[in-house]
């Protein structure tokens, strides 16, 4: 496990490459930011987090690449619940603290137009 990374993997990068497509400029990996979001764009107040379907244990049925190993059941189980627990905490701190927030998942990333027209949803500006 010491050599799985946290940052510069290819669903990061695609979600990189599509914000800067879209013309905006971002930090990357703020760690004075709850979670420490891979994406951060200060001048609109928001972050954007991408998350591998495994590693953050993908709610989502239909996920392909989310499950539970069928080995060791003990340590992934909690280890896992711990991830989902602690991702939805660093959510709210971020929505206290006036951040808006965008969780791209890896799996999504396989419908590259559909993340594109999230991050562009999301991003766009509010009228109001």
């Amino acid at each position: 496990m010491s050599r799985i990374r946290s940052r510069d993997m290819k669903p990061e990068l695609a979600v990189r490459s599509i914000v800067h497509r879209l013309g905006y400029r971002f930090r990357l990996h703020r760690r004075d930011l709850p979670g420490t979001p891979d994406i951060v764009l200060p001048r609109h107040r928001a972050v954007i987090f991408v998350h591998g379907c495994f590693w953050h244990w993908h709610a989502d049925p239909s996920c392909p690449i989310a499950g539970l190993p069928k080995s060791n059941v003990e340590y992934w189980g909690p280890k896992l619940s711990r991830t989902r627990a602690r991702d939805g905490e660093h959510n709210e701190a971020l929505a206290v603290l006036g951040w808006r927030v965008l969780t791209v998942w890896e799996c999504g990333l396989r419908d590259a137009e559909g993340v594109y027209g999230a991050v562009a949803e999301f991003l766009a500006p509010t009228e109001g």
